[in-house]
């Protein structure tokens, strides 16, 4: 099912819409070099030591990405962390302010996520036919553009997060589902060009918008950007194919079960899942747009009387999708969100409690997309399928020590044929079969 909703506030005008289912050299910083450093060396850059204007000063390069964790592999027979990944489509400030709260309540329970910031929220309305989807004429957008007070706003939220170590992806532009123009009938070249201009949006804020006296966001967003997530979940496999191209690393746009993670025509394929509905017979995606569809149907304004109860069955859910992988497989949990009000908020509580509950757990990660990404990246690629042989909510059976160290059984050796025994240098039987 597909299904769409919208929000207006603040200039932003937002469009849910999901299938169910720091550094410079030691003369430029004014720092001596550290001791035993060759003359004329540059000193290693650290966090917020530079702050290189990038074009016309909508970015900047201001070192590396401070607040976030290196990956370690793991050692032999080592139980892996439970990671879990809080991920925000479209992500805007607006008169909500649910962006700059879900900040807050990050660094309350340590929880780093991303967002997927929508090019078009960057883009004022007078500046709309800047933006030509493909198949469609320009200046059409289905989620709207932004306004002055909101492109500032969401510029000071970016901002903020990258600082805090949270990931800053992609929700493309103007959020095109079905059959007419969809995201799903793209075609890879077309998918460029979205992607394009969903970073040109990003990179030129300032000059479209004329918020000189803002500050740039602290990052250069080519080499930021490195994953998205596609509107409605359609046109994934095109997508894919235009971002091996173009320099990203992942993308969370399937659906899947609880079970680890794998690559797909080169990018870490990193979906939404389906868990428990509790009171229901069945799963549902972990999405709270996908939990109101189920509870309310396509509307946002269900029954009030329903509003707390429908909150709690969100929690509730997720916080059993947690158990499942916490005492089970230990696959990453994938949670995807939207910053809205949808019956009353009562979505964002879910979140909110589930956060709090999760990531304030021993040996769990609540980290972004990216820093996931580079964790499996610094695995033994053996060790990953082997974990990903564990179903969902399966714990190794003998422990995880044993369950790493031994690896999976040796497949049983094929009976060899009378031709293979020959070209090995001894002689075939001589009453073999020939066929």
């Amino acid at each position: 099912m597909i299904a769409a909703t919208k929000k207006i506030a603040g200039g932003l005008v937002a469009t849910a819409l999901v299938l169910c289912a720091a550094g410079c050299s030691g003369s430029e910083s004014g720092r001596s070099p550290a001791p035993g450093a060759k003359k004329g060396a540059a000193a290693p850059e650290l966090p917020g030591s530079v702050n290189r204007p990038i074009g016309d000063g909508s970015t900047a390069y201001t070192g590396p990405q401070p607040n976030v964790q290196k990956p370690q592999k793991l050692a032999p027979g080592e139980k892996p962390p439970q990671f879990v990944v809080f991920s925000w489509d479209g992500a805007g400030e607006d008169s909500q302010k649910l962006f700059s709260h879900f900040r807050q309540v990050g660094k309350k329970y340590n929880a780093r996520m991303t967002y997927f910031l929508s090019g078009v929220y960057m883009l004022p309305e007078e500046k709309r036919s800047l933006y030509t989807a493909p198949q469609h004429s320009p200046g059409r957008s289905d989620i709207g553009f932004g306004d002055l007070q909101g492109i500032k706003d969401t510029a000071v939220q970016v901002r903020g997060a990258w600082l805090e170590g949270n990931e800053i992806g992609t929700h493309f532009n103007g959020h095109f589902c079905g059959p007419d123009g969809g995201v799903g009938t793209w075609s890879v070249e077309e998918w460029k060009s979205e992607v394009s201009q969903a970073k040109s949006f990003v990179k030129n804020w300032k000059t479209n918008s004329g918020l000189k006296d803002v500050e740039a966001l602290p990052f250069d967003y080519d080499k930021e950007l490195i994953g998205a997530r596609t509107p409605c979940l359609e046109g994934q496999k095109n997508f894919m194919l235009a971002a091996k191209d173009m320099g990203f690393r992942y993308d969370s746009s399937g659906i899947s079960k609880q079970i680890w993670p794998k690559k797909t025509d080169g990018l870490w394929d990193l979906p939404l899942q389906l868990v428990p509905m509790p009171g229901r017979a069945f799963d549902t995606l972990s999405m709270d747009y996908n939990y109101m569809v189920n509870q309310s149907g396509t509307t946002s304004q269900g029954d009030p009387s329903q509003h707390e109860y429908w909150g709690d069955q969100m929690r509730d859910g997720l916080l059993k999708a947690f158990d499942r992988v916490y005492e089970g497989n230990r696959a990453p949990l994938i949670i995807g969100n939207h910053f809205e009000s949808w019956n009353g908020g009562t979505y964002m509580r879910a979140v909110e409690e589930s956060i709090k509950t999760m990531c304030t757990q021993k040996e769990v990660r609540c980290v972004p997309f990216r820093e996931l990404a580079d964790w499996l990246d610094a695995q033994d690629p053996k060790a990953l399928e082997w974990m990903r042989s564990l179903d969902v909510g399966e714990a190794p059976k003998d422990g995880w020590t044993k369950f790493l160290t031994a690896g999976p059984p040796a497949k049983p050796a094929a009976p060899a044929t009378s031709a293979e025994v020959t070209q090995a240098g001894e002689p075939a039987d001589e009453g073999a079969d020939e066929d």
